[in-house]
């Protein structure tokens, strides 16, 4: 995993792997099936993370790795934890188990509160192995893995060792501290959850406030029926422009979500006419009928959406 301190590389802003993102989640929901994520609705608690100075170092750090093997549900391994000098801020060696050896890097002897940080990028790495789940390029993959860890309840514990004032300049992780904050506001639409009490860094909670409002913004994507006004315009504009094209033409819309991708396209003609979007919720792509206003359910998430087509 990762590490940005005051001798890295500069901390990353914004939403820039929006798009892997949200792929990495209906990727997950996908493999996990919705039954199977319901089975994480307990996030890992704080008080399994805490870790002070009078604990004995590899008795705390066995604990800590013992608890986080439990939140994801891994009950049949074992994760051996061991410190030295390195450049990241753990790794761990994936094989067939059940044991599974991590390697943490030396600071953290003394960092202890971002211990189960750490833990928690790489216990998620056995579970996505476990599963058989992985992206084809390496980057793809480290961004399914946080992707996972916040939706599944342990990677609050990344975004929370996020650190940035005159002090302090860490960020474990592969996401923004924004991104993270969205994918913990998706997991809070879907279980009805809010973790916002539980950060303890400043910065932290500022990133999951910023997250939060991009989801929320899903939520309020046309065809919703929660769409804003001018939303609400431009679609009726595109809908009324795809209806008119031939059938031969490419009725793609025109509405732009962040991170570039469309929020919503139309297929085919006529009475045929259908819109296509993600859910809010998962990411899974629905298709419509244009025919007004409609209740839809996600067969992916379950989610039962107010639509207007």
């Amino acid at each position: 995993m990762t590490e940005n301190g005051r001798q890295g590389s500069p901390i990353q802003h914004g939403f820039p792997h929006l798009d892997a993102v949200r792929t990495s989640i209906t990727t997950l929901l996908r493999r996990l099936s919705y039954e199977g994520v319901l089975a994480y609705a307990t996030p890992f608690a704080p008080a399994d993370a805490a870790f002070d100075d009078t604990e004995d170092l590899h008795l705390g750090a066995h604990r800590v790795a013992s608890a986080m093997v439990r939140a994801l549900r891994l009950p049949d391994a074992r994760m051996v934890v061991g410190f030295r000098p390195m450049a990241e801020a753990a790794t761990v060696e994936l094989a067939a188990g059940p044991e599974y050896f991590v390697e943490v890097n030396n600071r953290f002897r003394t960092h202890r509160r971002d211990l189960a940080a750490a833990l928690a990028h790489e216990a998620t790495h056995v579970l996505l192995h476990r599963l058989d789940l992985r992206l084809p390029t390496t980057a793809a993959d480290e961004i399914l893995t946080d992707t996972a860890a916040a939706y599944l309840g342990v990677g609050w514990l990344l975004l929370d060792a996020y650190r940035e004032d005159a002090l302090t300049h860490q960020k474990l992780g592969y996401l923004t501290p924004e991104e993270f904050g969205y994918v913990l506001a998706k997991r809070g639409s879907l279980f009805g959850e809010d973790l916002s009490a539980w950060f303890t860094s400043p910065q932290a909670y500022e990133a999951y406030v910023r997250g939060r409002a991009l989801a929320a913004r899903d939520l309020r994507r046309a065809p919703l029926a929660a769409a804003g006004r001018i939303e609400r315009r431009r679609y009726a504009r595109d809908r009324r422009a795809a209806a008119t094209v031939a059938p031969e033409a490419s009725a793609a819309s025109a509405a732009s979500a962040p991170g570039g991708g469309a929020a919503y396209r139309f297929e085919g003609h006529g009475p045929g006419l259908r819109v296509s979007f993600c859910c809010p919720v998962c990411e899974q792509r629905l298709r419509l009928p244009v025919r007004g206003p409609v209740r839809a359910r996600c067969g992916l998430c379950r989610t039962v959406l107010e639509c207007d087509t």
